[in-house]
């Protein structure tokens, strides 16, 4: 950089990366949320012409119907957004990989978005039945309500999945980890399941525990899709083929380890439960703690922040060994410290080719 070339800010340079909005997209999202909008609609009006949804909450209520219509409105949405983007400028590398995890980070875009769709729409749904208690929709209610709630879902989705960038990936990423496993814990039959530890989320064979399984499953799938962009960014940057190899090879370890969480859970098969976990724990600490070698591109304050984060992690884990607190809070600061790692790691890797402040 020149002196006479002015510095770009970080927000800048994100931009720089990110498909820029175009009439394309946004003529296309409001598209998407239309025929969303009145495919719900006319779902709405059947419903409370045929009286079979009149409440906001409960069995057989509004909620189920429109949190199902917002979930494949959104899918819908966010597969046909993520496939057009291919083409805007930046993502044309997308059309490069191979045919197989180009299909594994559609589904598991299409199943982040659908999933934080229905949550979305149902959290919304218990909050109005609180406003309005005991109250009983007319047609006109439902047909407005179902209307609402797939239209914006499929706006929002396609918008999203149309500039998909590494950082916005991982706000994905984080949102739809925390918010899936916040419905599990609201949503379980057994109030006391934190006395057991965090896995006893997936074991009651009810909505919970799918909801806790299935994000675990579809967060791991995200992860994967996660790869693709940080090793193309990685590349971008300037970093060496050797950094880009391990990094991508430890993060898709992680994502199958998470899915793999999911997928045995500990009353169906404790051993690769925990092998799964402790694999994502170790590529995890191979990150941290080998950081200086692998991303040398990486500037000094990230490798500051990751020391910061593996202080955390060996002060949880003495607090655990010592009984200051249960397996459960220790599982759950684990997680929240991979998951913050990850963000961090992302936030720097978008400014990394920028100056370091003089101190």
């Amino acid at each position: 950089m020149t002196a006479a070339e002015p510095s770009r800010l970080p927000a800048e340079a994100e931009a720089d990366r990110a498909p820029a909005p175009s009439l394309r997209v946004e003529a296309e999202a409001l598209l998407a949320a239309a025929i969303a909008a009145v495919s719900g609609g006319v779902v709405g009006l059947i419903i409370g012409l045929l009286g079979v949804g009149v409440r906001l909450w409960g069995d057989a209520s509004l909620a189920s119907w429109a949190a199902a219509g917002a979930g494949l409105a959104a899918a819908v949405s966010s597969a046909l957004g993520y496939w057009r983007a291919r083409t805007t400028d930046g993502q044309e590398w997308r059309r490069r990989i191979a045919s197989w995890r180009y299909v594994v980070s559609t589904a598991s875009v299409v199943i982040a978005h659908g999933a934080l769709a229905m949550i979305g729409t149902v959290a919304l749904f218990a909050v109005l039945s609180r406003a309005f208690i005991n109250v009983e929709l007319t047609a006109f209610w439902t047909t407005v309500l179902a209307a609402t709630a797939t239209g914006l879902s499929g706006w929002l989705s396609y918008l999203s999945a149309s500039r998909m960038t590494t950082q916005r990936l991982t706000t994905l990423l984080v949102t739809f980890i925390g918010i899936g496993t916040l419905a599990a814990m609201i949503t379980t039959s057994d109030p006391m399941w934190w006395t057991y530890h965090f896995s006893q989320l997936g074991t009651f064979g009810d909505m919970s525990s799918f909801l806790f399984n299935g994000t675990l499953i579809a967060g791991g799938l995200l992860v994967t899709t996660f790869t693709l962009y940080v090793s193309h960014d990685l590349a971008a940057l300037g970093e060496g083929p050797r950094g880009i190899r391990v990094v991508g090879t430890a993060l898709a370890i992680m994502g199958v380890m998470l899915a793999c969480v999911g997928i045995f859970p500990v009353n169906v098969n404790m051993l690769l439960h925990n092998l799964s976990a402790s694999g994502m724990a170790l590529m995890f600490l191979l990150l941290l703690v080998g950081g200086p070698w692998i991303v040398r591109r990486m500037p000094r304050a990230y490798f500051l922040a990751s020391w910061a984060f593996l202080a955390g992690l060996l002060v949880s884990i003495a607090l655990f060994a010592t009984g200051y607190f249960g397996l459960t809070a220790f599982e759950i600061i684990v997680f929240a410290l991979i998951f913050g790692w990850l963000a961090v790691f992302i936030r720097f890797m978008v400014v990394a080719d920028q100056p370091e402040p003089r101190s």
